[in-house]
């Protein structure tokens, strides 16, 4: 039994739950469920002041029924009032029971099945809500510091009528975050499982840092090609565009994956690039949506040459592929990109003339066939002579391919990573997110 009182009473509801749902099937039904629960704390900061607190706790059931080849899923929100939710449930069956009757036979249909029992439980140490503020706040007096601040339980959880049952259930936080001056800003983020305020002051001390360089001259530059250091966080947005088609294998399939000729063995990346999809890092559970556990780390670009595409149960059945666990949009969930030697010290003197990026901003694909990715620079970005840095630079928009990026141009990677959670909140508190190095790139192409 969890000492987290909403871990345990959400397990023996969803277990109350399922046992009511699963014991409604006849014969030729499957079912599966999953669950997404949270209890979390959100404090908006703006001013350096409280703007909004708030807590949520929240359940969605989604509900998956199978038979006679055809699929129906949907999902509903519960109350936590078990009779009334039952009663959801039951109401939710027929409805995919009604929907089937309808629906065509699903030809690549992946078969509900018995992939075992898993079972994760990750406790915190977090702030208690009154310390939250004096904690955050204190440390960054005479700052405008705006942003918002996260805390507390996630749940997701698998059952299916074969048997199967998978648990995940984690206490983390996050303090994503921007301080201002003027027009100018920076931007941070701390998150992690323990609040250290220790940690917490000296995340502020290298933004405060970033921000008073904000106070030199602005530099406006031409369009061109720059020598360029990405940050771990830029990095992170850069690599984070992996996930939109690159690395599933349906996309190579269907000849739509930027990756394509990586994939075929055209071209290849540099050798200073290695990404694992590395659950390890525990940002997110092993088992996917069909509860299908995949390996702890799954190497995907190997000393820049694709060892693995992800591959979902569909796109086995579909293509004749060995599935490696993926979920149905085939993308990273825990990306891990490795190290390489260069230290954090030495970054402007092996940057010498050229830009200095934080963040970047607005990522999109401009050429897929390529790989080729546009955007545009935000926060503390800077402009760096002879290794010293000269001043902000105005946003500029740049487009470049991968191919290059993380190819031939491709000088070093940093000996520093960085952990990037997912920090969304649409609807529900997001798990996952990359770690990443910092990049030093040559003639990185910008053209705005």
């Amino acid at each position: 039994m969890s000492r987290i009182p909403f871990v345990a009473n959400v397990r023996q509801y969803f277990d109350a739950v399922c046992d009511d749902v699963l014991g409604q099937l006849v014969d030729g039904e499957a079912a599966t469920l999953n669950l997404s629960a949270e209890e979390t704390l959100f404090v908006r900061f703006n001013g350096n002041r409280v703007r909004q607190n708030t807590n949520v706790e929240q359940i969605t059931l989604s509900l998956q029924l199978q038979r006679g080849g055809r699929t129906s899923e949907h999902s509903r929100s519960l109350s936590g009032q078990l009779a009334q939710d039952v009663a959801s449930t039951a109401q939710l069956l027929s409805r995919c029971r009604n929907e089937l009757l309808v629906l065509p036979v699903d030809p690549h249909q992946v078969l509900i099945e018995n992939h075992g029992q898993s079972d994760s439980e990750f406790e915190g140490q977090l702030l208690a809500p009154h310390q939250v503020v004096h904690a955050v706040v204190e440390p960054a007096l005479g700052c405008d510091l705006a942003g918002l601040y996260a805390a507390g339980v996630v749940i997701r959880a698998n059952r299916n009528s074969k048997g199967q049952r998978h648990w995940f259930a984690t206490q983390t936080f996050f303090m994503d975050y921007s301080l201002y001056n003027g027009a100018r800003a920076v931007k941070g983020s701390y998150a992690g499982s323990q609040w250290d305020s220790t940690a917490w002051k000296a995340n502020l001390a290298h933004s405060k840092h970033l921000l008073s360089l904000m106070d030199r001259p602005l530099q406006s530059l031409k369009p061109g090609q720059y020598r360029t250091y990405l940050a771990p966080r830029a990095v992170a947005d850069l690599v984070g565009m992996m996930g939109w088609n690159a690395l599933s294998a349906a996309a190579w399939k269907q000849g739509r994956s930027p990756f394509k000729k990586l994939a075929d063995k055209e071209t290849s990346l540099s050798p200073l690039v290695n990404v694992t999809e590395n659950f390890g890092l525990g940002l997110t559970p092993r088992f996917n949506a069909q509860g299908e556990v995949s390996a702890l780390a799954t190497p995907l670009v190997v000393n820049g040459e694709l060892a693995t595409l992800l591959v979902s149960s569909r796109s086995s059945k579909e293509y004749g592929l060995t599935t490696n666990g993926a979920d149905d949009e085939e993308g990273p969930r825990a990306l891990d990109m490795a190290p390489g030697t260069l230290e954090e010290k030495d970054v402007l003197t092996a940057l010498g003339t050229g830009l200095y990026l934080s963040n970047l901003h607005y990522l999109n694909w401009s050429d897929p066939v390529s790989a080729r990715i546009t955007g545009m620079t935000r926060y503390a970005c800077f402009w760096v002579e002879n290794g010293e840095i000269m001043g902000p630079i105005q946003d500029m928009r740049w487009d470049e391919s991968l191919y290059d990026a993380l190819g031939t141009k491709l000088l070093a990677l940093t000996s520093h990573t960085a952990i990037d959670p997912a920090v969304e909140t649409y609807t529900r508190r997001s798990l996952g997110g990359s770690r990443t190095p910092g990049a030093l790139i040559d003639q990185f192409t910008f053209t705005l």
